[in-house]
């Protein structure tokens, strides 16, 4: 290799490594809001920051969900849905953080 692509490769690790770093900068808020939505209707919205003991939601539809509230964190904790996706998402902390439960028509998005 050459002098120039060696350069060429470091300008470009700096500009990936960058960009990462500002977008996890952009994914974090002091104040984080998930709202629950289900058949496009909001059915709560909460504030993360503001949680002082764990909860959970139960949404009903064509199937049952189970969300689990904490600090700074929500996530599907239980759902009789074949497939579980929405289960196996995880804990939703950030801004842009999305979990859905297509059967039950549920979602879970965390906004600014």
């Amino acid at each position: 290799m050459k002098k120039n692509d060696i350069l060429l490769i470091g300008i470009i690790i700096v500009i990936s490594l960058a960009a990462l770093l500002f977008i996890n900068i952009l994914g974090k808020s002091d104040n984080i809001t998930a709202v629950v939505i289900q058949n496009n209707k909001v059915i709560e919205r909460i504030d993360l920051s503001t949680v002082k003991e764990p909860r959970t939601i139960t949404v009903s539809g064509d199937y049952h969900n189970i969300i689990k509230v904490e600090k700074d964190r929500i996530r599907f904790e239980k759902s009789d849905c074949p497939e579980q996706i929405c289960v196996h998402t995880g804990w939703l902390t950030k801004y842009g953080d999305i979990a859905v439960c297509m059967p039950n028509k549920t979602i879970i998005d965390i906004e600014k």
